[in-house]
């Protein structure tokens, strides 16, 4: 079977240059006679492959000096809980704004940890635009405030980065981490899960800053403690190895895209081209999101007649389009447009719904 155009939320689509590459390399990796996943973390052979994994993503989003990298285990679900014992440092209180399930799921693990302060909230309009900053109310003792980039189902992001005061501010970028550039010196932290943009599922990444180190909660198991993780360049315990060798395939691809100015190039591309076809369907399909908040990465979109849903999924995937489901929280359908999927794959999204729009309008 030839491969589909992969839609995926996550696991999602890795650029094909990087599973062929992993494949050549998968039973002699550099002359060793052996797979990268069978060969001690601690050898030369991988600690060489460490550094200059770390490396590659440093130079990707101009990383300063003074941060910390940390590849980890435990996934972006497991930072809700990691951020707070790692970042609270004897405080009481922490900022959260909701934007949507991810939101809304980092706020609840946290206020295990903390006396959580939804500063704002766009649950009002079913989680369907960014709140101004204007209407946010900081609190100026919180330990931090957090962010939910990118809500991967609701389809929400933020074009812009809110000013914090001397509070730091926290990022789950778990879905758009490396598709434009940032500036990382604007936040305290940022994590996310790597199966988005970045690899397989199994890795975390984490970007934090020194200064807010030291302070983890006594309870913190040593294995999500920063602090001790940067002590030991991220291998205090075995990291997932496999999937750290495959971000760096990918990082050294995203490179070939001409960084990430040119990987936001295609992502604009590529989104205007998905939402120009919803909204000139004449209803038969519709995106709730306000314009100006719509993610490059996740585009929900509802058929105008629900009846037709399971028409459109049997369709598109016999058309070799996989992956559109949309989450159950909002319904519909769901096309997740990383890094990987190409500008081509779109493109037949695009021509697949205007013909089914046709012949079922």
């Amino acid at each position: 079977m030839s491969r589909v155009f992969n839609f995926s939320a996550g696991p999602a689509a890795i650029p094909e240059p990087v599973l062929k590459q992993a494949q050549e390399e998968l039973l002699d990796f550099r002359g060793t006679g052996m797979s990268v996943m069978e060969m001690s973390h601690r050898g030369k052979v991988f600690m060489d492959v460490a550094h200059e994994v770390e490396s590659d993503f440093r130079a990707l989003l101009g990383i300063p000096a003074d941060y910390k990298v940390l590849f980890l285990q435990g996934g972006g679900k497991g930072e809700f809980s990691i951020v707070p014992l790692n970042l609270l440092r004897g405080k009481k209180k922490a900022d959260y704004v909701n934007t949507g399930h991810w939101s809304a799921g980092a706020i609840k693990e946290a206020a295990k940890y903390c006396d959580v302060h939804v500063v704002a909230s766009s649950e009002d309009r079913k989680f369907t635009y960014v709140p101004k900053q204007s209407a946010w109310h900081l609190s100026p003792e919180a330990a931090y405030v957090h962010v939910c980039t990118n809500e991967t189902i609701h389809g929400v992001e933020y074009f812009w980065t809110p000013e914090t005061g001397g509070v730091p501010l926290v990022a789950d970028m778990s879905s758009h981490i490396l598709s434009r550039p940032i500036d990382v010196s604007r936040y305290g932290c940022i994590y996310g899960g790597a199966q988005k943009n970045i690899g397989p599922s199994g890795l975390t990444f984490v970007i934090v800053r020194e200064d807010l180190l030291g302070g983890a909660h006594p309870w913190t198991p040593s294995v999500f403690d920063y602090t001790q993780q940067a002590g030991n360049d991220w291998m205090l315990n075995t990291p997932p190895t496999f999937a750290v060798y495959l971000a760096g395939l990918t990082f050294k691809w995203l490179n070939t895209q001409g960084g990430l100015a040119g990987m936001e190039r295609i992502n604009i591309r590529k989104a205007e081209l998905l939402y120009g076809c919803i909204d000139n369907s004449g209803g038969f399909y519709s995106n709730p999101i306000a314009r100006e908040d719509r993610s490059r990465m996740n585009v929900p979109f509802i058929l105008k007649d629900e009846k037709l849903n399971a028409v459109f999924l049997e369709e598109s995937l016999a058309a070799g389009l996989a992956g559109l489901k949309g989450h159950k929280a909002v319904g519909g359908m769901r096309a997740s447009i990383y890094n990987a999927v190409s500008l081509a794959g779109v493109q037949a999204l695009v021509d697949f719904m205007n013909g089914f729009a046709r012949r079922h309008g």
